[in-house]
Formats: structure tokens, sequence, C-alpha cells
């Protein structure tokens, strides 16, 4: 339940880099480019580029490249990018507070609003600006604020205790840090993400790495 499935999801993966390189070519001056420079940023072939870019509905032009601006215009559009967001994050933990602390949300439409936590210690606390409530208030402030996304970040014993909880607080989307596969009605999304997933892989990497050293 609640982990849909999205089509083109490697390509869609990829445009926050895409993104970020071409702000990059726009603050030095840029007005385009070209497959052939974007495959080299992305260490990708010029075709998978092309394919990539075509999902934003931009077409390039022959000899002259994609128009910069028109391009990042268009990839915000595509991910939903150019209207903000607002979410509430679950688990004021370390992994909580180094969200809480981060300020690139801000250029993906995404605003963080406040954090819940079960410790007393930290109910009541402030994290960059953003109240700490008790997590029993979740439900109620949700539904009154009319938040659609939550951040989940607790210990894996309480995951689904707390998104129980979001779901019943009329929360519809899901970003998921905990090692758990959540139980959630068809409505509701859900995202995963396995920290651990990305050490597995850099961890073979580097074995193959030293091997042919």
């Amino acid at each position: 339940m609640g982990n849909k499935k999205v089509q083109k999801l490697p390509s869609i993966r990829r445009m926050p880099t895409y993104l970020h390189k071409l702000k990059q070519m726009r603050k030095n001056g840029l007005d385009t480019v070209s497959t052939t420079i974007m495959a080299r940023y992305m260490n990708l072939e010029p075709i998978v580029i092309r394919k990539d870019l075509e999902l934003t509905g931009v077409t390039g032009q022959p000899g002259v490249g994609y128009k910069i601006d028109e391009l990042i215009d268009a990839i915000k559009s595509f991910l939903n990018w150019h209207n903000t967001a607002e979410a509430v994050l679950i688990g004021a933990g370390s992994l909580g507070r180094a969200l809480l602390g981060y300020e690139g949300f801000e250029d993906y439409g995404l605003n963080i609003i406040a954090a819940f936590d079960a410790d007393p210690s930290k109910i009541g606390a402030e994290i960059n600006e953003r109240e700490v409530f008790d997590i029993n208030r979740l439900p109620e402030m949700t539904t009154r604020l009319q938040v659609n996304m939550g951040i989940l970040c607790v210990p894996n014993e309480f995951a689904q205790e707390a998104a129980d909880m979001m779901v019943e607080g009329g929360i519809n989307a899901i970003w998921n840090f905990t090692n758990v596969s959540l139980d959630v009605p068809d409505h509701v999304v859900v995202q995963r993400e396995v920290i651990a997933s990305g050490l597995a892989v850099l961890s073979v990497k580097l074995n193959q790495q030293m091997l042919t050293d």
C-alpha cells in the first residue's frame, strides 16, 4: 500500500542534478546548453540526456541546444517544484535535526513548518526556527494547518504508529527515512529512503576498485 509505481523513475531521479548544473551555467552567464555538454557532466550518453529532457516537454534546437531558462522552468514544472509544499517532520533526533537544518529544500519547493517528537526533553524546543511539538498533537495540527506531506525520521519500532497518526491528520504523502515498509491506505503515497542502500553500493564500488588496483 502507498508504494505507487512511477514510470521513468531513473530519469526523474536525475532531474535535480540537471537542475543544479543548469543553475550553475546560468549563474556563469550562459544562455544555452547542448546535450553533449550535459552528457559530459552527467557521465551519460547524449541520447539518455535527450530522452530524459523530453519528459519536460522542451525540445532543443539543432546546432543551438536548449535555452537554459526555459529548461529550468520546464524541469521545475515537471517536478511540481514551482509550487511550495508545506511539510511536517516527525522525529527530531539526529537525522531529523539535520533535515531541519538543510536550507536547500527551499530550492525544491519544500517548506518544513514544524517538527513533532515524543521525547519530553525535545518538546517545546526550537530547531532552526521550527518548534518541536508533542507528537500527540500531530493529527489535530496537520488537519488544522492542512498539511499534505510528512517526513518520517522516528526509530523503526515507532514508524507504523507515527504513520497512522499522520494519515489520521490528513497527510497524503510520506517521505519515509525509516527501514520499515509502511501499511497505509491506497490514497497515501510513500517514498522510502534507505540510507544503507547507498552505503551498500558505495562499498561494492570501493571493493571492486581495490581489486582492480
